[in-house]
């Protein structure tokens, strides 16, 4: 029987367990990148990245601050930070995640001496500025009310612009994700929370509705393939 999708879900996901352990966290956070490697989840970031640099909005003097919310396993900003060397762009990139144990498993996946620095803490505890704010598949785990004060947090804080990178709630990869993991011998927690992001995850109607409550009507919402949906604000030059 097809699961009702109409609404968000609030069913938890097994990796926000506060009893996971280090290392059935980083196994993991190691699948979910290659998730994101399969399915170019990271394209849709590096192309509002891609848009800035040709508006000439990253010209800063100085190196530029991206902040990633919830970063995980830091795979963005190890994949943000070979983008910046390929086009000659110095950056100062800041990662932060509530887990404990998301700075540690970053820290090991990243080669020395890269400018990535994790920081361990709630997100809306960090008051400094940045000029780019990102997140990827962070968003989900938020309910509306927290959603709509991240918009906000994010607004307040970004300086060029932000960029969130999420699901698009749909039944198709709801159905197949678990399929899919099972043939590719993802991690358990993986097959099982993949699904329960899509149920998690949004529809442009609701991304509408929060920015309206956050009062944030100039940011564009755009759907990527595959089932990705993007939220992005610039401020204007």
């Amino acid at each position: 029987m097809m699961r009702d999708l109409s609404a968000r879900s609030s069913e938890p996901e097994l990796m926000d367990a506060e009893d996971t352990d280090y290392e059935t966290f980083r196994d993991c956070l190691r699948d979910l990148a290659r998730v994101n490697v399969l399915s170019a989840g990271y394209r849709p970031t590096l192309a509002f990245l891609d848009g800035l640099r040709r508006q000439g909005r990253l010209e800063v003097g100085r190196p530029v601050e991206i902040l990633d919310a919830g970063s995980g396993y830091g795979d963005l900003l190890r994949v943000v930070d070979r983008w910046a060397l390929r086009h000659g762009i110095e950056v100062r990139l800041t990662g932060v995640d509530l887990n404990p144990w998301s700075a540690r498993a970053a820290r090991e996946a990243t080669p020395e001496g890269r400018p990535i620095r994790w920081v361990t803490g709630d997100i809306f505890d960090q008051d400094r500025q940045a000029d780019v704010i990102l997140s990827s598949l962070f968003t989900h785990h938020l309910d509306d009310a927290l959603a709509v004060r991240f918009l906000r947090w994010m607004e307040t804080r970004a300086g060029i612009g932000w960029f969130v990178n999420d699901l698009h709630r749909h039944a198709l990869p709801h159905s197949t994700f678990g399929t899919l993991a099972a043939a590719l011998r993802l991690h358990r927690f993986v097959r099982h929370d993949g699904p329960v992001s899509f149920a998690r995850a949004f529809v442009p109607g609701d991304w509408h509705r929060l920015l309206a409550e956050a009062g944030i009507p100039e940011a564009e919402v755009r759907r990527w393939f595959p089932f990705r949906l993007c939220v992005s604000r610039i401020r204007s030059a």
